[in-house]
């Protein structure tokens, strides 16, 4: 297991849609293990908003894309 990921989120993330930024973010994430609640601080979220990101349920609003892109520019 990743730190802090469940296998669930884990699997969630792989099975969903890698064109989406918050997806893409998820694997990043899990990949580095950053911990969700380093995410959510940094983009002002709360950790629930960045599961649903990393499965592909909700995206990044429009006053945070620039910088998840700049993450995950980091993380890359």
């Amino acid at each position: 297991m990743a730190y802090g990921y469940s296998l669930r989120l884990i699997e969630q993330n792989k099975a969903a849609d890698m064109r989406r930024l918050g997806v893409h973010l998820g694997r990043l994430c899990i990949e580095h293990q950053v911990p969700v609640a380093v995410v959510a601080k940094r983009f002002g979220v709360t950790r629930q908003t960045v599961y649903n990101w990393f499965r592909g349920v909700g995206e990044p609003g429009p006053n945070v894309i620039s910088l998840v892109e700049v993450f995950i520019s980091s993380l890359s």
